[in-house]
């Protein structure tokens, strides 16, 4: 096997020195051997090449293949010095009568590596021969199977974990913990996580990831708080969960809470920290933070500067993303796939159409990365966005790779608001076999069919709609104010501050009209009468969030509301004008960018 084939640069005078220099022994001489090289892979295997050297001089003197002894030191090293099994499998297949040891160390390399399917596969060999699992075989086991995303083989490893009495074990259940993470199940994480006698950082850490990477942030940040109240200490890993979760919410103050935390225990120089604070603040609209959390980074990696790009270009500063790419590649850095998304959104959302064509020929023919699909879909929404919406058609249909349903709702979306009413109709019938119960992709042809004042075509529709059991996702905002984080739907009546934030909206309403703003009653696509349509607009959740927030802040505060859905039309005029009649800085985050208002203009330049 020419794996362990011996080498000639083999020399007695230095690795080999330690069994060379031991004294004559009465003991066996194979035995001695055995002994001695077993001593030398546990002092000098250091590298793949020193563990092969003394694997091919362990054989040239003696050593079986399939000796046990030897063999589980070789796979143990072999496993922990490359991220490749190949070797440690040739190994693994020669010995006779493995130990539970050398089985756990098999399926531990295949769990850490980049396929994980093979541990599965040792462990069912491991019970077709009767070799019992120990404590160490199923926190490897679950980490595969996380990395597989095989919630029901996870469950039916649970299962096995609790009969065979191993359900008790901190790092076994810290194990299970990641997996019902990793595989979207938060709530039987948490399940887990309450029935614990035992917990520590890394229990901590993985049920608030759970919920942070689930989009449950409300959760995660409230099992943080009762870490605290345990005296739990958190860490780097802790502090990035933190963060992310309260990026999705758009948490601001209780982000700049955990900024200066950071700041006390010295985790300012942990790079994967320092990105997920980049990140909270370009997610909450505060881009010239990021940069200087960007800036004042000791170290900083691909990561870093996607995300800066990425957040610039979300946040209306398309010029200053692509500068910052032209100063990333003057660093030396080699960009990746996902900073070509970061730069391609940034033509997109600032109508850069050539530019946007020259990045996608610079990152085949400079840097040799194939597009994928999210590239093509940029290109798409580039072409959409800036009204080109027969082009996006064309360049759909001359794309090398299928294209997928978000490539189709993205036409569906441009067709809509440009009111290509056939090409809409056309990406509606493709998605309807790709993926027929998005909501959606109804409420979009919807809203088309109503604009063009068809209102049979929008029952049509909507009874379909129905007949399927789709249900439209409700549009909601959030606010933060004094550490919480407040909902508001349409027409919302639930707040305690009912009454005073209806008596805003009305005096809004009121100096609105006053500064000249009619409602922009297109965006109310129902067979209704116009004053209607402009009662309904008036209770969009969006201007409730800000009369909320106006009644409840100082003046001149600035305001940031989180949108699920793309604000509309009407409400992106009104808060325009409310930013200049109350004097404060607005920022709204919708689905797709960031909209900064200030003294009654928009950073998106009315292009979004």
């Amino acid at each position: 096997m020419h794996l362990l084939k011996p080498t000639s640069k083999l020399k007695p005078s230095n690795l080999f020195s330690l069994l060379f220099s031991t004294q004559a022994t009465s003991e066996n001489p194979k035995s001695f051997i055995l002994r001695q090289c077993i001593a030398l892979l546990q002092k000098c295997a250091s590298s793949n090449y020193k563990l092969r050297q003394i694997h091919a001089f362990s054989i040239r003197h003696g050593v079986p293949l399939t000796c046990p002894d030897i063999c589980k030191h070789l796979i143990f090293f072999a496993v922990s010095l490359s991220p490749t099994m190949s070797y440690a499998e040739n190994i693994f297949t020669q010995v006779q009568n493995p130990n539970i040891f050398t089985w756990n160390t098999m399926i531990r390399g295949y769990a850490e590596g980049e396929n994980p399917r093979p541990a599965i596969d040792l462990y069912s060999r491991m019970q077709v021969s009767s070799i019992h699992p120990d404590t160490h075989t199923y926190p490897f086991l679950l980490k595969a199977i996380a990395k597989l995303l095989e919630v029901g083989v996870g469950e039916m490893i649970h299962c096995v974990v609790i009969r065979n009495g191993f359900e008790s074990l901190v790092f076994v259940e810290n194990a299970l913990l990641h997996l019902y993470g990793s595989c979207g199940r938060a709530e039987s994480a948490h399940k887990v996580f309450e029935v614990m006698s035992e917990r520590n950082l890394v229990t901590w850490n993985s049920v608030i990831n759970g919920f942070a990477s689930n989009g449950r942030p409300n959760e995660a940040l409230t099992l943080f708080r009762e870490m605290g109240f345990e005296g739990v200490e958190p860490d780097g890993f802790t502090i990035v969960s933190l963060l992310s979760a309260s990026a999705e919410l758009g948490a601001l103050a209780l982000g700049r809470r955990v900024h200066v935390y950071m700041f006390k225990v010295g985790l300012m120089e942990n790079l994967h920290a320092g990105n997920a604070l980049l990140d909270l603040y370009a997610k909450c609209g505060r881009i010239r933070e990021a940069e200087l959390v960007f800036d004042e980074m000791r170290e900083t990696s691909v990561v870093s500067w996607t995300s800066l790009i990425v957040g610039l270009a979300l946040n209306g500063c398309g010029d200053e993303a692509l500068e910052l790419f032209k100063e990333m590649e003057m660093e030396g850095l080699v960009p990746t796939d996902i900073t070509f998304v970061g730069v391609l959104y940034g033509c997109s959302h600032c109508g850069m159409v050539h530019e946007g064509f020259d990045y996608l020929n610079k990152m085949k023919e400079k840097y040799g990365i194939v597009p994928k699909i999210e590239h093509y879909g940029c290109i798409v929404d580039l072409l959409g966005r800036a009204g080109k919406v027969k082009e996006a058609y064309e360049f759909i249909q001359n794309m090398p790779l299928q294209p997928n349903a978000v490539v189709w709702r993205t036409l569906l979306g441009a067709s809509s608001i440009h009111g290509h009413l056939g090409l809409a109709e056309t990406a509606r019938t493709q998605l309807l076999q790709l993926e027929p119960k998005h909501s959606g992709d109804y409420v979009l042809l919807s809203n088309l069919y109503a604009s063009e004042r068809r209102w049979s075509d929008v029952h049509k529709v909507r009874k379909t709609m129905l007949k399927e059991g789709v249900r439209k996702t409700p549009g909601y905002s959030l606010v933060e104010l004094r550490n919480r984080v407040f909902e508001f739907v349409m027409g919302d009546r639930t707040h305690p501050q009912d009454e005073q934030i209806y008596k805003k909206l009305a005096e809004m309403t009121k100096l609105l009209r006053l500064e000249g703003y009619m409602p922009h009653t297109a965006n109310v696509l129902a067979d209704i009468q116009e004053e209607e349509k402009e009662t309904a607009l008036i209770y969009h959740s969006e201007k409730i969030a800000i009369a909320f927030m106006l009644i409840n802040t100082v003046p001149r505060t600035p305001i940031t509301v989180i949108k699920n859905l793309r604000v509309c039309a009407d409400c992106h005029i009104a808060i325009k004008l409310v930013s200049k009649i109350y004097d404060r800085e607005i920022v709204v985050r919708d689905r797709s960018r960031f909209h900064h208002f200030r003294d009654g203009s928009c950073s998106c330049r009315d292009y979004w």
